[in-house]
């Protein structure tokens, strides 16, 4: 008798990184589930990938079907895939994951699928990051993928968001820590040009610090490789203009 194949389930699962300036706080956005499974947990935005598309195309696809904003490749980058088999109960399911930097914090409606949808501030203490919601809060796993997914099987580890996404936002919060001094894309998400300021604060948000711990004249001196000075902000009245920087690379 011939072996039955199922075949798994593959979705694009996005980790939407953003910038409040008011709170002056690193956001991220998340949706509450409609249906299941995981039926009424808060998760990350994803879609199912079409076979008609490439993942590239429903990474960026999925932000214009949820917040209704079209992005070009700059502002995404993939992030890994999430493959194992305790992902869910249920179907198989693959998660290519990605990570998007969105210039802009536009308001937030919830579409197919979700009863909500919001954007939760990222605080951080050294290593310990959590998602703090006025409902929730997450404190995102310190530990291997597997011993993760080992908890998560064993009822040692009670589910905080859908699937693995606790799991997918400690990877994508690990790799922009590990590209802060080479490549910092997530400065992208304040906008084309930024303060030194807002960036040392971004920065001690994923580092676990505080922004005065990052001296200015230094922070300025060892990223001047990273960063070009581009002008100044607008003031009206006394005070002395803040210089602007942009992104030396693309």
């Amino acid at each position: 008798m011939s072996e039955i194949i199922s075949r798994p389930i593959v979705t694009v699962t996005n980790v939407i990184w953003s910038y409040d300036f008011t709170s002056e706080k690193v956001v991220l956005l998340l949706t509450k589930k409609a249906d299941e499974p995981f039926k009424n947990f808060w998760s990350l935005p994803e879609t199912f990938l079409r076979a008609t598309e490439d993942a590239d195309t429903a990474a960026l696809r999925l932000i214009s079907d949820k917040i209704g904003i079209q992005l070009d490749n700059y502002h995404t980058e993939q992030l890994a895939t999430f493959s194992s088999v305790n992902r869910t109960s249920t179907d198989r399911q693959l998660a290519l994951a990605y990570m998007t930097f969105l210039p802009n914090l536009p308001t937030l409606t919830a579409g197919v699928g979700a009863t909500d949808v919001a954007w939760v501030p990222m605080n951080s203490t050294d290593t310990i990051f959590t998602l703090n919601h006025p409902d929730f809060v997450v404190t995102l796993p310190d530990m291997p993928s597997d011993l993760f997914y080992q908890e998560r099987t064993t009822g040692n580890r009670q589910p905080q968001l859908a699937f693995d996404h606790e799991l997918v936002i400690r990877t994508a919060i690990t790799r922009v820590r590990n590209k802060l001094d080479y490549a910092p894309s997530i400065l992208r998400i304040l906008g084309p040009t930024f303060t030194l300021k807002n960036a040392r604060k971004i920065y001690a948000n994923f580092l676990g610090v505080s922004e005065l711990t990052i001296d200015n004249s230094n922070f300025r001196k060892t990223h001047d490789h990273l960063f070009s000075e581009t002008g100044h902000v607008t003031v009206v009245g006394k005070g002395r203009p803040a210089k602007l920087y942009e992104l030396k690379y693309i």
